[in-house]
């Protein structure tokens, strides 16, 4: 492991966060518990965060993430009558086998095939809450993805779409194709995804470059018009859940939140554009 980068392609990316999500689950104060996190991080998830400088200090954003789409789903199924939840791109994502959620409820994860076989592998004797399925699908090949689409939205009612950690990877032209082939089942309601301002894209590419000495992790998704990227392609943002402002919520801030805190007080639209530069939209079909 020592000749080649820690970070190798995206999906070494999943085995990051899953290792953030088992530091989280060990804290006496954690936000929530996820068991299987550690076994899917293995041996190179423990590596990235132990080797790469300040790892643990970018913790925070993902576990906030996290903990901001766990009450956004749940809220969604249990509130407003979701029926399916399709997580897109659904990476190392245990949410089927930690949270509570009915057992009448299908979830449909898509990713890579060898995402889906590591996954099922590492997870074979796990206990989902709900009816568990998985697609092995390359998202970004039309015909595999509108037939995913098809199938799920032809059996559903209602349909959360879930896509975390997906859309800084494509372009904007990739995300505009995305948004209109879900938009052609009628049963996709409603739609959950993190976002980048452009200036956190520009951050993200930096510190990614240094982290994995180079290795092709291409952020491209940071759209100047945040989420009103989404109005004209037929989806209604309803709102912005800002990681800054979650994060002070959920007391899983950046260090030295509380002086960049003051210094917005004191730089005019400093806030305002802090609490843009990442967090999860909530996006109604219109």
């Amino acid at each position: 492991m020592s000749d080649e980068p820690l970070i190798r392609n995206v999906s070494d990316t999943a085995l990051w966060v899953a290792m953030y999500r088992a530091l989280e689950s060990e804290r006496p104060d954690a936000l929530f518990h996820d068991p299987y996190a550690h076994e899917l991080a293995g041996e190179r998830g423990h590596a990235i965060v132990e080797r790469l400088p300040k790892a643990k200090h970018l913790a925070w954003p993902m576990v906030v993430r996290t903990q901001i789409l766990d009450e956004l789903i749940q809220d969604s199924v249990e509130q407003d009558g979701f029926d399916t939840v399709l997580n897109l791109a659904c990476g190392l994502d245990t949410r089927p086998h930690r949270l509570a959620l009915p057992a009448r409820l299908r979830w449909v994860e898509a990713d890579l095939p060898e995402i889906i076989e590591y996954k099922s592998a590492r997870l074979k004797d796990a206990r989902a809450f709900c009816r568990l399925e998985r697609h092995a699908v390359d998202l970004t090949d039309a015909d595999q993805r509108r037939a995913l689409f098809e199938r799920v939205g032809a059996a559903a009612n209602r349909v959360l779409i879930v896509t975390e950690g997906l859309l800084a990877y494509l372009s904007e032209e990739q995300v505009q194709t995305l948004a209109a082939d879900l938009r052609q089942a009628a049963s996709f309601r409603r739609w959950l995804t993190d976002l980048m301002s452009p200036r956190a894209l520009k951050m993200a590419r930096r510190h990614i470059a240094r982290q994995s000495s180079g290795a092709p992790l291409p952020f491209q998704f940071g759209p100047k018009q945040h989420v009103e990227f989404f109005r004209p392609l037929g989806w209604t943002p309803l709102k912005f859940h800002s990681l800054w402002d979650e994060g002070r919520r959920l007391k899983r801030s950046v260090r030295g939140a509380w002086f960049a805190a003051v210094l917005m007080t004191l730089i005019p639209g400093a806030r305002a554009q802090g609490r843009k530069m990442g967090g999860v939209v909530v996006l109604e079909r219109q």
